[in-house]
């Protein structure tokens, strides 16, 4: 066993040998009667506008705060405590001997603890706001001590250790919860956007008995009682287009999609996105909708349209760059031969010379029908459908198409997928009669869309993984 291992196991036995002392001296170590008032970023910290101690009021506003005690400096019959609270704010706490109960509570505390402050506002002598604590309570005795490289700002040095005890990496890194505060701030903003639009939000199925909406593999499951195997959905696009058909011009769902895929930096198995329907709306429609919500996102969350991403500049302002894939291939490929300009090897040589190469975003038009099984063909080149993908640094970050309401095509489109399914193709769409029954009630003409929203986040928050934006990625087993 390691020095570092015992120290730990040690101070971990010293903490629990504390709480048993302290319960035994009529003082609970997990205490939840103290009253917080005000959270650490309310209460006042300009040194400017506060009194020295010495002239605090009797009538001074008192605040009641409270947070991790992240730092102590004890000197004799004072003490400096750091509490972090909510958002990463800190505040200084000044105990003295003056006030017993308070000066004899912070002898208990340790490093990690959760503290309970009450006391008025006041400026040093150095010009730093404090607060002089007046009450101190432990609310929560910390039994696993903070490492020494989880304090002072130093970086953790496995950055795996961070995702998969990602407490411990917000402790020591505040700016990782602002990247969770402006997720969610992303997706109100999006609510708030479809909202204004009279579209609805649903919450749709997530165990499936076909695998639709997309080309994927999916996680499979059992259900005891009904003795069926079920798939994890891989799209919400189905359901969706079912309630378009149903009365629903216009509807949405923001929730997590399941992949049986491989990880990297812009691939997690389970992840979440939006998708969206509009009933008469063309795919040209959504492309210039797109790009008002990135906007609105962009200054929402980054208070900018032009922002940085892993020290590239990208602007989001309206509008986005379009082009078909044919001519973005052509622009990089002009010797291309007639027999690779449609179908499959259309579609690789885009995502080999072209892909990622599309720093700003730039919307690409005209997807070979091969590989678009739910989208509309393209009146003027029925080999073609009309579809678009948004790519930024390189990467999709959403795929729309008008959607295919024609029942005779959609069943061939899902013949052809069974198909390939049957000859080994994992990521083929099962066939789905009863979507397919759904169009012979009639779909009106619709346009649908769906956008990544961890990468979308990624990038307006600069986060170089996905990883970075999921509170808690898949990870392989410790150990395994």
């Amino acid at each position: 066993m390691d020095n570092e291992t015992s120290d730990l196991e040690g101070q971990i036995r010293q903490r629990t040998h504390k709480v048993a002392e302290l319960r035994e001296r009529g003082m609970n170590p997990y205490a939840n009667d103290f009253r917080v008032t005000h959270a650490i970023a309310e209460v006042p910290r300009d040194p400017q506008q506060l009194p020295p101690e010495p002239e605090i009021a009797a009538d001074a506003p008192r605040y009641a705060v409270a947070g991790r005690l992240l730092q102590m400096n004890e000197k004799g019959k004072v003490a400096f405590l750091f509490l972090r609270g909510d958002g990463g704010e800190m505040i200084q706490l000044f105990v003295k001997i003056d006030y017993p109960d308070a000066f004899a509570v912070m002898k208990e505390l340790q490093l990690g603890d959760i503290v309970g402050a009450r006391g008025a506002m006041f400026a040093t002598r150095i010009g730093k706001a404090a607060m002089r604590t007046e009450q101190l309570r432990l609310l929560t005795k910390a039994i696993r001590p903070l490492a020494g490289k989880l304090l002072g700002g130093q970086e953790i040095k496995d950055i795996e250790a961070r995702y998969r005890h990602r407490y411990l990496d917000m402790i020591s890194h505040p700016e990782v919860v602002e990247v969770f505060r402006k997720r969610a701030r992303t997706i109100s903003e999006m609510r708030r956007f479809f909202d204004e639009r009279r579209y609805v939000e649903v919450e749709t199925r997530m165990l499936l008995s076909t695998n639709g909406g997309a080309t994927a593999r999916p996680f499979r499951t059992h259900h005891n009682t009904l003795d069926v195997d079920l798939y994890l959905r891989i799209a919400t696009e189905l359901d969706l287009k079912r309630l378009v058909v149903g009365g629903i011009d216009r509807v949405y769902e923001i929730g997590r999609i399941f992949r049986n895929e491989g990880m990297d930096r812009f691939h997690n198995p389970e992840f979440t996105s939006i998708e969206f329907y509009q009933a008469y709306a063309t795919y040209e429609d959504l492309m210039a909708l797109t790009e008002e919500l990135l906007e609105r996102l962009a200054i929402a969350v980054a208070g900018t349209t032009e922002i940085s991403f892993q020290g590239q500049a990208i602007s989001l302002r309206r509008p986005f760059r379009r082009i078909s894939m044919l001519e973005a291939v052509l622009e990089r490929q002009p010797d291309l031969p007639e027999v690779q300009r449609s179908g499959l090897g259309l579609v690789e040589a885009f995502e080999a010379h072209v892909e990622p190469q599309l720093i700003q975003p730039t919307f690409v038009t005209h997807f070979p029908i091969e590989v678009s099984p739910l989208s509309r063909r393209n009146d003027r080149d029925p080999k073609m459908c009309d579809r678009f993908e948004l790519f930024v640094v390189g990467k999709e970050l959403a795929n729309a198409f008008s959607e295919l309401n024609d029942p005779l095509d959609q069943r061939g489109r899902f013949q052809a997928q069974a198909v390939l399914k049957q000859a080994g193709d994992a990521e083929a769409m099962d066939y789905d009669e009863d979507f397919c029954q759904a169009l012979e009630y009639g779909m009106p003409p619709t346009a649908g869309e769906g956008i990544g929203i961890d990468r979308l986040v990624m990038l307006l928050t600069d986060q170089p993984s996905i990883r970075d934006v999921i509170p808690f990625p898949q990870l392989r087993p410790e150990g395994g």
